[in-house]
């Protein structure tokens, strides 16, 4: 292990320990810690693919239920996550689990739209994952899942105030660390909500920080060609993915 790599999971221990000590208000319920229960796949996704220097950081808001929350990759649909970057490892589960909301892990069915459409246009202009990570790598600002007693999914933005604060201030502290290491000329928001958290975490003095539309299928605008959008925002902040 590289002393690259060593200090990228020292960070995201401090960040795991971290935000397990908070404590959130209802209608939060149950909250899910992927950085735990799904570490194994989260470490080889680090070990393989995070490299210093790299271009751009795209940087989402936190891990989606049938995302990250079952492969510990940030925008993690398993399908691609196994067939494309060519990780799996066991995942286990959460200590507080819901009976709605179970981890399957690699054996998880349901698909992440956010995730397919984000890692199928990787997939779909580049030639191999490497060719990827070359220019680009995904992290969450907030690696926590949320959700009330229904099952129903909570966005770190709709968690009450004080809980906000409180889990700004760790994720915040987070980023810059994350951001540090990795060196990336530019923090892509993927959505308003990451954009906003990076100009406040990383400031004036930190790396660019540039946009691109959200690919969540709640999105009336996302779900009018997700890809060829965020393929121009990308072009147009010096990315080119189309390098076949």
């Amino acid at each position: 292990m590289t002393h690259f790599t060593a200090a990228l999971l020292r960070s995201v221990n401090e960040l795991s320990r971290a935000v397990d000590a908070l404590e959130f208000a209802p209608p939060t319920t149950h909250v899910y810690n992927p950085l735990d229960y799904a570490r194994a796949p989260l470490e080889l996704y680090l070990k393989r693919y995070a490299r210093r220097g790299v271009k751009g950081l795209l940087l989402g808001m936190n891990p989606g239920p049938y995302g990250m929350a079952q492969t510990g990759v940030p925008f993690g649909e398993v399908a691609i996550v196994r067939d494309w970057l060519g990780l799996e490892a066991p995942v286990a589960r959460p200590a507080n689990e819901h009976p709605k909301r179970p981890i399957e892990g690699f054996a998880c069915t349901r698909s992440e739209v956010s995730g397919q459409r984000l890692w199928g246009l990787a997939r779909e202009r580049c030639p191999t994952p490497g060719a990827f990570f070359e220019q680009l790598f995904v992290w969450n600002y907030c690696p926590l899942v949320f959700m009330e007693a229904s099952a129903k999914n909570r966005t770190p933005d709709k968690l009450p105030k004080a809980d906000c604060d409180a889990l700004y201030a760790v994720c915040d502290e987070a980023l810059r660390r994350f951001v540090a290491l990795l060196e990336p000329q530019l923090v892509i928001g993927v959505g308003k909500f990451a954009e906003d958290r990076a100009r406040t975490a990383l400031g004036p003095s930190g790396p660019r920080i540039g946009t691109i539309l959200h690919p969540s299928p709640a999105s009336p605008v996302a779900n009018r060609g997700w890809a060829p959008q965020a393929e121009k925002q990308l072009r147009a902040l010096g990315i080119e993915l189309d390098i076949r």
